[in-house]
Parts: C-alpha cells; structure tokens; sequence
C-alpha cells in the first residue's frame, strides 16, 4: 500500500493564546481511506514560525484516494465555548456556505505534504517576524500577494524622507536588496540575513516586475504603518522632502514590531531609542476596578466623534493628542462610548477617512498606532468603550501605490477589484468594474485574500488595538448594491460574495472576543444583517437605522416621503405633524437599531442637511429670540433619541448646541469650541445632556428593549409612550405643539398599557436649568385610574414620569 504523510496545520496569526484543545477532523477513516464518515484527533500545540500558536497533526492517507477531494477542519475551545468549529471561512462556491479546507493527495515524491489554514493573515503577510525555532533570534521576513507578477523585491528607503519615486530614485544603496520567492498561491516571501531588530523601523516598498514586464513600486496593503503625516504626491506637486508634508498613502510602509508599544511621545534625545515596553505590559493597567466599560449594545450611549474637528483654535487637523485632551469633557458629558470616523490609512491628512488603502494602519497624521493604542485606554481607564468605523465597500479612489493594478495593468488581472469578465465584452475599458453606492469600485470580493484584508484587519483593531466594536460603512454596496459600471446590471455573484465576505468576517471576530459589539450601516431593511449567520444571516448585532432619523428631523433631500418632524415645526407654525408616522420609527427602534436625532453625514454634508440647532428653527439666526426655540426642540430630538428602545447615539457638538454646517470639504474651518461653548452657550443645553444621559443610565427600563406607543395626535403634535423592564415602568409625553398644555392632556390607552397606579415626574425638559419656562408637572406625583393619565406637557418638550 502506497500512503501519503500529510501534516495539516491551523495558523492562528495571533499573538495572544485564544484556543486551546484543538482537534482535526476529516474526510478518511482510521486506515488513511476517504470516508464521509469524518475521523477526530488531537492537534498538537506550538509556537509557529510567526511566533504565535499554531495547531498541527500528522495523518497517513492511502494514494488509492489521490483523486479524491479531501475535506478538512478543526475542532476547538476557547472564548465561544467548548467544541465549536474552527473555521470561519467559507467554501469558493456562490451556491454554499460550508466551511472546510480541502486539498488532494500529491505523491511527488516530497516526504511530508503540508496543508494550512490562516485564520488571520495578519502575520502571514507583510514585513513580520519570522522564528526558525521557538527560542531564536527572530528574523525579518517580507510576504506579499502578488499573483500576476513576474519578479518581487522588497527595497528600503531612506528614513529620512521614506519616499521612492517610480524612477527607483529614494532607494537605500546601504540597505540589501531582498529578493522574494514565489509560492504556489500566488505569494511572494523573503527576507534579508540578519537580525529583526536590524531592520525595525525602516521603510520599505516592493519592487514589482507586473505582468506587463513593467517596474513598479508599491507600498505594502499589509502594512502596520505609512511614512507621511501631509497631504503632498511627490508625483504630483513639489515637495519639500519631509515626512511631515508627504502622504502617507504613496510613501513606504514601515516595519513595524507589533509586540511593543512607545510608552510615551516626549521627544527623545538625539540617538536614544523612544521608551518602548512590551504590549502585555503595556495592556496590563488598561481598567479602573469598578469602572467597567459597556459590552451590551443596550447599555451604549455613544458619541460619534471625528478627530480631525478636535483642535478648535489651532491652524492643523486635529490629532490623537486633542482626543486624549477631549476625554475628560465626554467623562462630565456621561457618555460611556465613542464611536470613531475611519482611521485607517486614507489619503492626505484632512479628510473623514470613508476612502482607506491600508487598513492595518492608524492614519499617521492623526498619530499613528501607538498613541491610538493610548487613547483606547485611557477611554478603558475612564469606562467607555471604543467603536471604530471601517471602511470595505471601496478604496481610496487614488490607490495608484497601493490596491490599483498592484501587479498587472490588465483591468482583469486588477487583483483588489471586481471586474467581470474581460475588456473586449465592453465598449469602454472601465465597463467591467463594478459600482456599489460607495466613492470607488467594489473590491474583488470572490478573492479569499482580498476578503482576509478585511477580516485580519478587523482582528488587528479588536486584538492588537484592542477596540470595543465595529461599525462598518454602508453594508449594502457590499451584499446587495454591486452592479456593472457599463450597463447598471445587477451582479448576483457580487453579492453573494459580499455576503460571504460579512459571514466570515463576524464569525472570526466572535470567535476571538464574543463580547466584540458589530454594526452595520445598513438601509436596506434586511432582518438578516442582525441574524447568527447559523441562521442565514450577515452576523451583526445591530444596525444604523435612518428612517428613526427622516421621520424625526426629516432635512435632508434623501428624507422622502417621511414625517420629517423637525423640519416642519421648525416653520413655526400650527399645521399638523405626522406624529403618528415618527411613532412606527420610534417603535421599531426596539429591533437592535442604532437611532440618532444626528449623525456625520447629516450635519450638513448630505443636501438639505443642517445641524439640528439650525434646523429647529427653519434656518434663522440664533439669537436671543429664538435659542428658546432651537433649543427645547433640540431637547426634545435628543430625548427621542436617548429614550427609544434603540441604542442612541449623537454627533459630536450637538451637546453644546453646534451650529455650522459640518462637511468633508470645510470641516477644519468650521470647527466649533465645544470646551468653550460648554460654559458659554452652550451651557443650559450641556446641563441638560448630562442629566438625561445620566437618568437613562440610572433607569433599567430605559435600556431595555421594550416600548409601546400609548398616545398619538396629529394636530395636537403629542406622542406618548411607555418603557418598562420587570416592575419598572417609565412613561414620556412629548410634545412639539408651540403651546404648553398647562391644563392637563389626558394621555389614554386600555389597561394593562397605562396600569392604576401612582407616578411621579421624575425629569422636565423645560425646567429653568435647561433654559426653559418650566411648565410642566413640578415633581408632582399623579394618579392613573382606568388607563388614563392627565398631565401638563410643555411646549416643545417631555417629561418623565416613573411608576411609583
């Protein structure tokens, strides 16, 4: 009997121990035959070659069976639970989610065939330490995909500058040439003699010979950093030659030692290195005993934050330094999360970020990973919890260093991009790529590499970074929007990949950290981006909900047919409001959706848009005469918000009552003093914020799920609704009728809803702190009998009312 050795290995690519008790299962019976009938054995642990643990087992499979498609994977323990299947990854098959690695027998002669599987690339590509043996030296070794190309070399650069030009101009004569091998998947890998701590901290690019026989230089889309802080192209306009002047994006990636973190960001003396300590350690002071952060999505308040708007009063972008400033001011605010723009890599330094190339990378300009590393736990420090958005439904539109035509200038060969079926099909070369709603063309999704950027990088923030969450960027341009740029058609493969891609990506991320919060950005209604995808769906645990936002604002020109509440009353009339409309919104608001009264996008970008102090009042000025009323309205949109049955989240300024139009374009000129306005006039509006925040967090009932619409009137603009959780039941009657009810409106609905009981006002919006006229219940305890209610409602405005 002829057999075959193979040893199969599961690469974990992560640093910290996450699974133990691995167990191999697959398609062959105890004699080494294929069999249905899958067999289980131990796997043995070690460190690998990257220096994290990694699984292996040996098994003897009879060459009888050489032309038959073995089935493979691994069985684990870990942070999920016991006995759970290993591998996230999906096969290559528009027509099936099973998850399993597969491979034939090879009888070449080799002593050993080995098969692998990465759950993460994160340390399989890129410039990453490489192990000979679990106690050496490490080495430095290159890794990259580049499938199409002819010749890969990886070259330094001057670290001076840390920029090679197209013409070669900028590469290091010092530093060796590393000449990468090619492996079978299309990766080249390599690296120079000597020690890793040689060549850590230097930049790098790959030398490419493409497809075409062309050299090009590339930076690598693996990379843990980009030299450049500015806004310059080299190739395009003049230069000065400093890193603080090139963008990131085109200049060299940098190794970057992933196991280590600079302590502090003092200047360090000319020749001494920055004082560096081991992540663990650096990790190990992040909590505050009895101060825990937030991991159930029903506890979240969250503040959506922009770090390139901090910095008011100083001519530059705002960085990781003003955040760490800024967190004392969302300490006294009560927001116990913070929800972050893109901070991958992006083009220059003055931008949202919603357009990435390296998406391993913390944005340099905002000051790069180590100093986001201390802002995420200083935000731990203080008990709130980091969200970060990601960006995977598109590049940066000028990736010409990174994604676009990496190694090959054929649009079918465009590695990093969709691009269905070849040029000729097309009257126009660019016919093929594939729109989605987002700035760019959609990613080759069907490509596990192209898949695994994504997925790893994700890894990389909730492992290395150690975020709370996610928030992913317009979900639909990846599982449901892709069509062909030459005709508008539908790509159905497209899709289904997309949809692939978001299975794979949520169940690695829960089975590193179950608590790990994900949110999509999603429009489309689908009830299956908040399902397990053991139940067909995409895996998040909740969504961005817009119609909560068209129906209670209602400014932008996107709003539609929607009740657009704000928006008409900030007319100042009487006319009636479709209060009844804003109620279905305000009750789905229950189904795992992340509401807000305002969001980046509707402060001003999106047409129609404006800040919602701005909008309240129709667009006037502010002043004396009508900060009243943009202020009792935004009070009320706030109170909407915080206590629906959502997860409620603001804008960043909307707590000190921000007013300019806030845009992608002139965001940096139109900079608000938030720490200012706050003790200014901004003052009432803060108070108000701070004891609203801090009544939903006192009150279980407002963190539930449950809610049920009481009251609805149209012409009298009222709205009441219930929040309970066990015995605990809240009730809140809002109002954006311009008059008070000073005599009493009789909120009604059949028993049980309104139960006989006593209850007592508990918060105003109008009282005399938040600058109102203080009309409402004074505190006052008041009788419920037969599900009727009678209590006085200010204008513009709610109370609260508690069942005693």
């Amino acid at each position: 009997m002829q057999t075959q050795k193979v040893e199969l290995q599961f690469i974990t690519g992560l640093k910290r121990t996450i699974f133990r008790n691995a167990r191999l299962r697959g398609s062959w019976d105890g004699n080494g035959r294929y069999s249905e009938n899958w067999t289980e054995v131990p796997m043995q642990e070690k460190i690998g070659e990257d220096g994290c643990p990694i699984f292996i087992a040996p098994v003897t499979l009879d060459l009888v069976d050489q032309d038959k498609i073995f089935k493979w994977g691994v069985v684990l323990d870990g942070p999920q639970g016991t006995n759970f299947w290993g591998i996230p990854t999906e096969v290559h098959d528009a027509d099936s989610v099973e998850r399993h690695r597969q491979f034939r027998l090879s009888n070449n002669g080799i002593a050993s065939q080995i098969e692998r599987y990465y759950f993460t690339y994160g340390r399989r590509l890129g410039a990453n330490k490489h192990f000979s043996s679990p106690n050496a030296t490490p080495s430095l070794r290159f890794a990259v995909w580049a499938p199409n190309a002819q010749n890969v070399e990886a070259v330094f650069g001057n670290p001076a500058n840390g920029y090679i030009a197209d013409d070669g101009t900028g590469i290091d004569p010092v530093q060796p040439v590393v000449a990468l091998s090619r492996l079978s998947d299309g990766i080249w890998e390599g690296g120079p003699r000597g020690d890793y701590e040689t060549f850590k901290s230097l930049p790098y690019m790959y030398r490419i010979r493409n497809a075409q026989g062309d050299i090009v230089y590339r930076t690598d889309i693996f990379s843990r950093s980009q030299i450049g802080k500015g806004d310059v192209d080299p190739a395009d306009s003049p230069w000065g030659e400093t890193i603080d002047t090139l963008d990131g994006t085109v200049g060299c990636s940098v190794v970057i030692d992933p196991d280590v973190v600079r302590r502090g960001f003092e200047s360090a003396p000319d020749g001494i290195q920055p004082d560096l300590i081991s992540a663990e350690k650096f990790w190990s002071t992040e909590f505050t005993s009895g101060l825990p952060i937030p991991t159930r999505l029903e506890d979240l308040v969250i503040y959506e934050l922009h770090i390139g708007s901090l910095g008011f009063g100083k001519n530059r972008i705002g960085n990781l330094s003003d955040a760490l400033s800024f967190l004392d001011h969302l300490v006294d605010l009560g927001v116990n999360t913070i929800e972050l723009l893109p901070l991958a890599e992006f083009k220059g330094n003055a931008a949202w970020g919603y357009g990435d190339t390296h998406h391993t990378c913390i944005e340099s300009s905002t000051g790069g990973r180590d100093k986001y590393r201390h802002f995420v736990r200083e935000c731990h420090r203080r008990g709130i919890a980091v969200i970060q958005d990601v960006v995977y439904n598109h590049y940066d539109p000028k990736a010409g260093r990174a994604e676009w035509q990496y190694d090959s200038t054929a649009h079918e060969q465009n590695i990093y991009y969709w691009y269905e079926g070849r040029p000729s099909d097309y009257s126009f070369l660019e016919g093929g790529y594939l729109d989605n709603g987002s700035t760019g063309y959609t990613p080759r999704f069907w490509d596990e590499v192209v898949r695994q950027q994504f997925i790893s990088s994700a890894a990389f923030l909730i492992e290395e970074m150690h975020v709370d969450g996610l928030r992913v960027d317009l979900t639909q341009a990846i599982h449901r929007d892709n069509a062909l740029h030459a005709d508008g058609r539908s790509i159905g493969n497209a899709n289904i990949f997309g949809q692939k891609l978001l299975r794979e990506w949520s169940r690695t991320l829960h089975m590193i950290k179950p608590t790990v919060m994900l949110i999509a950005e999603d429009h489309t209604e689908w009830d299956a981006v908040t399902k397990p995808p053991a139940q067909g769906g995409l895996g998040f645990n909740a969504k961005w909900e817009t119609a909560f936002y068209h129906n209670l604002i209602g400014d932008s020109d996107m709003a539609g047919n929607k009740a657009r509440l704000l928006k008409l009353a900030g007319y100042g009339d009487s006319e009636l409001l479709k209060m009844d409309w804003f109620s279905e919104a305000l009750y789905n608001s229950r189904n795992n959706q992340v509401v807000f009264h305002e969001s980046h996008d509707e402060a001003g970008n999106a047409g129609g848009t404006a800040r919602t102090m701005v909008t309240a009042v129709n667009g006037a000025t502010i002043s004396d005469g009508t900060r009243p009323w943009a202020e009792a309205r935004s009070r009320l949109c706030f109170g909407f918000s915080l206590l629906s049955a959502g997860i409620p989240m603001f804008f960043m300024g909307e707590e000190i009552g921000a007013q300019k139009r806030y845009t992608f374009d002139n965001f940096k000129e139109n900079r608000e003093d938030i720490l200012g306005e706050r003790n200014g006039n901004g003052k009432a509006l803060f108070r108000f914020y701070q004891d609203l925040i801090t009544l939903s967090r006192r009150l279980r009932s407002i963190r539930s799920h449950n809610i049920d619409i009481l009251h609805v009137s149209n012409s009298n603009r009222i709205l009441a609704f219930k929040r309970w959780s066990g015995d605990e039941e809240v009730i809140i009657a809002a109002s954006l009728n311009n008059t008070a009810f000073t005599n009493g409106y009789v909120i009604e609905k059949d028993l049980p809803a309104i139960p006989n009981a006593r209850w007592k006002e508990i918060f105003n919006s109008d009282a005399p702190i938040y600058g109102g006229r203080n009309i409402g219940n004074y505190g006052a305890s008041l009788w419920s009998d037969q599900g009727k209610l009678n209590v006085q409602i200010p204008a513009n405005g709610f109370v609260v009312f508690v069942k005693q």
